[in-house]
């Protein structure tokens, strides 16, 4: 079924065992299968939910959004201070409001998530993540948005024949060495979009300052390439929607939330650790700081204009 095998089909699927043991073979019917995976994606599911967090020191935090049935399922993928992935929770609603996003934080804080000790958690543009990560979290945690969703955005903004020179001077705003000039070149590109395309302008300035979190960090290389986008957990949705794709109908929210969690941890047996998983220990320091502000001078003080 993971596979993506249908339970129509899932004989033609099997390995030949004779005749004769097929013809005594009992719970292999359409209908039994189901009901089997029904209970191994419950088994899945409750697995998931009831991640011990504790003795994990998880110092990433990735949140994205999956629509499907009508729903938003807002998934959670923690990463630890040795570069390892770990699907920890999802939750599921109208739209990626507030409140559920909230719920699924405070489920994670329940099971041992600590931002103490300072937590990166990266999102895409959506206001909701970042209302919510700052409600639980505070100051404790650091926010940084997906850059390549705000580029998405920005070019839904404008025609064909701007979307190139504007896309290539947000790029090379988010890739200056100095995060405080990347942002001022930021700020000025959507200066010279605000009378031509105003809508444009707006969408840059969102959230526009989270976008140089990582640099105020002072991470840079390989490891900023993967943290300022959010595609290790656009990754393990896309797994999971992998395995779901036979889904014609969907009964209720339960089942969505059975088929998005056995994706989950169907993705996370080919997980490997994040790209640039070296500069963790960098990492971990620079969080330190940025959440004990109070054990280092002013110059070394990170995030301040965040």
């Amino acid at each position: 079924m993971l596979a993506g095998v249908a339970t129509r089909r899932h004989a033609r699927a099997a390995e030949p065992v004779g005749a004769q043991a097929e013809s005594a073979a009992k719970s292999t019917s359409r209908s039994a299968v189901s009901r089997r995976f029904v209970r191994q994606t419950e088994t899945a599911l409750a697995e998931l939910m009831a991640r011990d967090l504790s003795g994990e020191e998880v110092k990433v935090l990735m949140l994205d959004g999956e629509h499907m049935a009508d729903r938003c399922v807002v998934v959670a993928l923690a990463i630890t201070a040795d570069g390892t992935k770990l699907p920890v929770g999802l939750v599921d609603g109208s739209t990626e409001n507030k409140t559920v996003v909230c719920s699924l934080l405070a489920d994670l804080v329940a099971r041992g998530l600590s931002a103490e000790d300072g937590l990166l958690v990266v999102i895409d543009g959506a206001k909701a993540l970042a209302a919510a990560v700052r409600e639980v979290f505070g100051a404790k945690a650091a926010i940084q948005r997906c850059t390549l969703h705000k580029r998405r955005n920005l070019a839904d903004h404008l025609p064909d024949k701007e979307k190139a020179w504007v896309d290539a001077k947000l790029v090379k705003a988010f890739g200056h060495p100095d995060p405080e000039q990347g942002l001022r070149n930021a700020k000025h590109l959507a200066g010279l979009l605000d009378k031509t395309y105003p809508s444009a302008a707006a969408s840059l300035r969102e959230g526009l300052a989270e976008m140089f979190t990582l640099a105020r960090l002072g991470i840079d290389g390989r490891l900023a390439r993967s943290l300022t986008t959010s595609n290790p957990v656009e990754s393990m949705i896309s797994i999971a929607r992998t395995t779901n794709r036979n889904v014609t109908r969907w009964r209720d929210g339960q089942m969505v939330l059975r088929w998005t969690a056995a994706g989950m941890l169907n993705a996370e047996r080919s997980f490997r650790r994040i790209k640039g998983y070296k500069q963790m220990p960098q990492l971990v320091a620079a969080l330190r700081r940025y959440a004990h502000p109070e054990t280092t001078t002013g110059a070394e003080t990170v995030g301040a204009a965040a």
